[in-house]
């Protein structure tokens, strides 16, 4: 058994273990300020958001903590500085639920009376040139009710614009990636998340070996078509799903109707099946181009 103590050299330690092939080692992070030196690339600024909030429906639930964590990048996918985060409470006007303080820490003591001031939140984020989460499709909603600067910026998502799958991973939960690439953090409070996250996008993929923020900047500035089936017989609902279809059920300003998004090489193929194999005629198709400015909004 190992003994630690003042005198030994942890990293000899690790590397030690690593070396043996019987043990992998977590490290916890470390925040800091710079993960690459700048070396005079052109850079952007980046935008890691994250809310805790009441329950999953924007429409209905209340945000209690936003983070928004600032980070340069180069456009060929290299993070380099890590600024200071942005975190505050709202208090949501009514009690937490139970599980959701189990699960981020966050009491109704700790909120009460905390508001998020939404110039605030304007004049932190405006200079950003992209806006990243880590499901996007959830953060992004609640954050364009918080402001209507969020609306305006585009979005990326690091759960569903990086194919995690490919490069051996078998989940896509931001905890279980961190472990993956070799370091644990404290869960669940905003800018723990985001900053986490950062590092993530900062590593190399294991396979495509190159940062995981270039593949996401490659999806992210692709455009694509979300294709309505409406009125598709009931009947072809199964062989919808089993294409990759979703039903959209929101009272939003989008059909109540099947659909599905797919890449703009692939937009005349997925009309052409709908055509031939559902409605079996020539018909009047739902076509909405989706770029990053809409990806991820009740408006796509």
């Amino acid at each position: 058994m190992i003994v630690a103590n003042n005198d030994l050299d942890l990293s000899a330690m690790v590397a030690a273990l690593t070396a043996s092939g019987r043990y992998r080692v977590l490290q916890r992070l470390d925040p800091r300020p710079f993960i690459e030196p700048p070396d005079g690339s052109e850079t952007r600024l980046g935008l890691f958001l994250d809310v805790e909030t009441t329950g999953l429906d924007p429409s209905r639930d209340e945000i209690i903590e936003l983070a928004m964590v600032p980070f340069t990048y180069s456009l060929d996918g290299r993070i380099f500085e890590i600024r200071d985060a942005f975190q505050k409470l709202r208090d949501p006007g009514r009690s937490i639920p139970p599980e959701i303080t189990a699960m981020t820490g966050i009491t109704d003591e700790m909120v009460a009376g905390q508001i998020i001031d939404p110039a605030e939140v304007v004049a932190f984020a405006s200079g950003a040139a992209l806006v990243v989460a880590h499901n996007a499709a959830f953060d992004r909603r609640f954050a364009e009710r918080l402001s209507e600067l969020f609306a305006t910026k585009p979005w990326a998502c690091s759960m569903t614009q990086i194919d995690w799958g490919a490069e051996g991973y078998e989940g896509t939960k931001l905890a279980y990636l961190t472990m993956e690439a070799g370091f644990f953090y404290d869960r669940h409070r905003a800018k723990d998340d985001c900053i986490a996250a950062i590092e993530l996008l900062a590593a190399s993929l294991p396979k495509a070996g190159v940062p995981a923020m270039a593949r996401l900047l490659e999806r992210a500035r692709r455009p694509n078509w979300r294709i309505w089936a409406e009125n598709a017989p009931y009947d072809l609902k199964d062989q919808l799903k089993a294409r990759g279809y979703r039903w959209n059920g929101d009272s939003t300003r989008n059909p109540r109707a099947w659909y599905i998004d797919v890449d703009n090489d692939a937009r005349e193929q997925e009309l052409s099946y709908l055509r031939t194999y559902v409605y079996e005629r020539e018909a009047n198709l739902v076509a909405r181009k989706i770029t990053a400015y809409e990806r991820f909004s009740d408006r796509s």
